[in-house]
């Protein structure tokens, strides 16, 4: 299978880091194939200009930065979103490059009165692995916008029966070295079985 891991932190560092490293690498110890779309690292502008929204009906996105991104879409066959959640949602960069990537004529068509037609029906599976700063129940108070945003927003443009997978590192803010690297087992488990 070929997946496609967006990550998206500014930290080198970060402990999403060692979460983004673990998911690569379980999917390489599959037998799997992955591509790796680091939106920090690669600076991806989050910004939709005026012009680019002016003719986002017109047809898919023809910004040069966008290119590869759409191509790595196509080839996949599975996502995985590696990210934080800031604020009970999802990091600003992950939101633009849903915006300017999973555009009209690359994610979706849009057909009478306006009706949705999904386009991204070769993606069979898409997972989350965030970090939380609050307790689960408080993100689960709040809504959970960021789970939502991709398994509400994303998933029916994708295969009929997509499969999904959710992880998340609650109270990151407090956690310890063990906690860490429980979930990095975590990780490596479910990954292992998605």
């Amino acid at each position: 299978m070929r997946f496609l891991v967006v990550y998206c932190h500014p930290v080198p560092e970060s402990f999403g880091a060692a979460v983004r490293d673990t998911a690569l690498q379980t999917i390489n110890a599959r037998g799997d194939e992955a591509r790796l779309i680091d939106l920090y690292a690669e600076r991806f502008d989050p910004v939709m200009s005026a012009d680019e929204r002016r003719n986002y009906n017109d047809g898919p996105p023809t910004e040069p930065d966008l290119v590869s991104h759409i191509e790595h879409l196509k080839w996949a066959e599975a996502i995985l979103f590696v990210y934080p959640t800031w604020w009970y949602g999802l990091p600003a960069m992950l939101k633009g490059w849903f915006d300017r990537v999973w555009a009209r004529d690359v994610a979706f068509t849009l057909g009478e009165g306006g009706r949705i037609n999904p386009l991204m029906t070769h993606i069979q599976k898409l997972g989350i692995i965030t970090t939380c700063g609050a307790p689960w129940w408080l993100l689960f108070l709040m809504g959970q916008p960021g789970r939502k945003t991709i398994m509400r927003g994303l998933r029916p443009l994708c295969a009929k029966g997509c499969r999904t997978m959710f992880l998340a590192h609650y109270l990151m803010d407090v956690s310890t070295a063990a906690t860490r690297e429980a979930f990095l087992e975590k990780v490596r488990r479910k990954v292992t079985a998605f």
